[in-house]
């Protein structure tokens, strides 16, 4: 079953790096390199390779097929 979480930003976007760490999926960006690096993260269902590719809200964000992040605006 995959777990399901709402990241909310209150900028424009996030870098996948940052919102990896922000998150807790990874300690360091190092860790959310290798992640990215692997292949193992999707954006919007597809592989990404960029560590800073721009997320914005209304993005998702796959982790291993078992972490699913919606990345939503930040409400005051």
């Amino acid at each position: 079953m995959m777990q399901k979480e709402n990241i909310a930003i209150s900028t424009e976007y996030i870098s996948l790096d940052k919102l990896l760490k922000f998150a807790g999926v990874a300690d360091t960006g190092g860790q959310a390199f290798l992640l990215i690096e692997d292949g193992i993260v999707l954006l919007n269902g597809e592989k990404v390779r960029e560590k800073r590719r721009k997320v914005y809200a209304g993005d998702v964000v796959t982790v291993d097929n078992q972490l699913q992040l919606t990345v939503v605006w930040e409400s005051e």
